[in-house]
């Protein structure tokens, strides 16, 4: 049986506080809500190349490769902490297919390639990336729920096969439920924030029971969600792989709802960013292995 550490090191530690200090100073807020607008504007996303080019320097895409490689030379479980903090700021683009590249397609380590994948019906970011992965014939382009991701549909096709290093790979499974946790975290911290500073009857309403009750439910989700994503990065098993993304959509999903409810309705209105979570949440969902694919993983193996 695999010795499983559910304390982070003081190394984890000190990965998980650099990469959100990257990514708050370079894509805090104020330039998540500038790419809603320029989205809006342009009435399609743009993928930022500089940002890009400034993960890749940082070692974001190359935490699993070896040294010799010009990798980080760490594993999964550094790499789900990394990934946990871009789904935190809802971070733009293919991250995960130019991860999951990052040892066979040159230059998606380094951040100068950008990479997405066609391994399900739904592919994002056809359009701006370099190397797409699988066959993409046919693809047609759909309306995204997510204003920051761009969708095509790909027409399926007998005897197509899934990219082995795609989204329904293991790794890939797990780096996506880390940014479904990521997502899940913030809002959390969201609709406590919300529930502290908002006030009615004289009293904030975090004091109202039901109030309460929202937000003990969704830091459960989120920490259950939690330890079920880090644990199945340190085993790597395809099995516990599904059951922790399978959590971390529950709680991505059920916790932006539940945010918005909290939230009233200063959440409905768009200067909030609680629905761009859950638009992301939502897509997340679609790509890759479904939940009803992975229900059905775990219900083969019992």
């Amino acid at each position: 049986m695999t010795d499983v550490h559910f304390q982070l090191t003081d190394d984890q530690r000190a990965l998980r506080t650099g990469v959100r200090q990257l990514l708050e100073g370079r894509f805090g807020r104020e330039a998540l809500r500038a790419a809603v607008d320029g989205a809006e504007r342009q009435g399609a996303p743009a993928l930022d190349r500089e940002l890009w080019r400034e993960l890749g320097e940082a070692g974001f895409f190359a935490l699993r490769l070896p040294e010799e490689a010009g990798g980080v030379g760490l594993g999964l479980p550094e790499a789900v902490l990394a990934f946990e903090e871009a789904g935190r700021v809802l971070l733009p683009g293919p991250l995960v297919t130019t991860e999951l590249a990052a040892a066979t397609v040159p230059g998606a380590a380094a951040g100068t390639t950008v990479v997405t994948c066609a391994d399900g019906p739904l592919v994002s970011w056809i359009d701006a990336a370099d190397v797409a992965l699988g066959s993409t014939a046919g693809a047609r382009a759909v309306r995204s729920v997510d204003p920051l991701t761009p969708l095509h549909r790909v027409p399926a096709a007998p005897g197509r096969s899934a990219p082995p290093q795609g989204l329904r790979s293991p790794a890939g499974v797990l780096l996506t439920a880390a940014e479904q946790l990521g997502s899940a975290a913030r809002t959390c911290e969201l609709a406590v924030q919300h529930a502290r500073q908002r006030e009615q009857f004289g009293r904030p309403i975090g004091s109202f029971q039901a109030v309460k009750h929202l937000c003990a439910q969704m830091l459960v989700r989120t920490e259950v969600a939690r330890a079920a994503v880090y644990a199945a990065a340190v085993t790597e098993d395809p099995l516990e792989a599904s059951g922790a993304r399978l959590l971390a959509d529950e709680a991505a999903v059920r916790g932006a709802r539940d945010c918005l409810q909290v939230c009233g309705g200063m959440g409905f209105t768009w200067e909030s960013d609680v629905h761009l979570h859950l638009k992301r949440a939502w897509l997340r969902t679609e790509l890759g292995p479904s939940s009803a694919d992975a229900e059905e993983a775990l219900a083969s193996a019992l």
